[in-house]
């Protein structure tokens, strides 16, 4: 099914009250086009690059506040994945491989051969992809909220359900429902600007994105083999009231991914970053610090 093409309304800075005015330091937003869609993404900071990559249905809003840990050493790039935020869906669903390429275009595009990068959830998934496909390009890896199992059968169901059901009835019951499941129970008791801003960023995307990405979500081959491959600093993060990737698919990783480190963040949902991104930014720096270009 061929999908229209987003609209990008000229934006210099997030009117997100729950970002720090100081997270606006690049203003421009570089598009590239990958196939049959428009990428978008930002570039903070100067310095050796990471990618950063967000979960499902946020956008690269989502590390801007973690970010400040990092864009005074480092050239952060912050793609919105196809069918999130400014970015284009295409032509059918938006499985891995597809977001595999993307990222690949948008390091082309920046001149970048190899780097970090650090993915959460969706962004975890397209890592596995992206470490299959283009290894050569990946110098460490931080995989954040994430699994390496593919959907059982009854999850690959519920996700074709409800690429159906926002077709039919729109995206606001789906992010009513996902809200309190991808927030941690402390946030969403005493952080309501932070509910009220993972709300903003699920609303960029239409019914047609939700529905093309769960459906390429529910493609996704299982990577558990996959993680036995990667021999390349890996850090692997939580959060303690993760209810969709907590300890136990975290510490499944940890055990297959050589060397690897595994954290577990306090108070902190399956949106870590964006929950507690001080402790997440300190993290990824640290991680950054180790690697020859830092």
């Amino acid at each position: 099914m061929a999908i229209r093409p987003k609209l990008h309304p000229s934006k210099p800075c997030s009117s997100d009250s729950s970002l720090r005015p100081s997270l606006c330091l690049n203003l421009a937003m570089p598009q590239i086009t990958s196939d049959d869609a428009d990428i978008f993404y930002e570039v903070l900071g100067s310095g050796p690059p990471v990618v950063l990559l967000h979960p499902f249905p946020a956008n690269h809003e989502l590390w801007k506040p973690a970010a400040q840990a990092l864009v005074s050493r480092y050239r952060v790039i912050l793609p919105d994945l196809r069918g999130h935020g400014d970015s284009g869906i295409g032509t059918g669903p938006a499985g891995m491989p597809k977001h595999a390429a993307d990222i690949a275009r948008v390091l082309d595009h920046e001149e970048v051969r190899r780097v970090p990068f650090v993915g959460v959830s969706i962004g975890g998934y397209v890592l596995f992809e992206f470490w299959r496909k283009y290894r050569a390009r990946v110098e460490a890896l931080v995989l954040c909220n994430t699994k390496a199992q593919g959907d059982t059968p009854e999850a690959r169901a519920g996700r074709l359900q409800a690429a159906a059901d926002v077709m039919e009835r729109g995206t606001e019951p789906f992010f009513a429902t996902m809200l309190p499941k991808l927030l941690g129970k402390t946030t969403l008791s005493t952080r309501p600007d932070l509910v009220d801003g993972a709300l903003r960023m699920m609303r960029k995307m239409s019914p047609e994105d939700v529905a093309m990405v769960q459906r390429g979500m529910a493609e996704r081959p299982d990577s558990v083999e996959t993680l036995k491959t990667i021999n390349v600093p890996t850090l692997i993060v939580t959060g303690d009231e993760d209810i969709f990737t907590g300890v136990a698919e975290a510490e499944l990783m940890r055990q297959n991914v050589q060397n690897s480190v595994m954290k577990v963040i306090p108070k902190a949902g399956h949106y870590s970053p964006w929950e507690q991104p001080g402790e997440v930014g300190k993290l990824v720096r640290q991680l950054l610090d180790t690697q020859p270009g830092g």
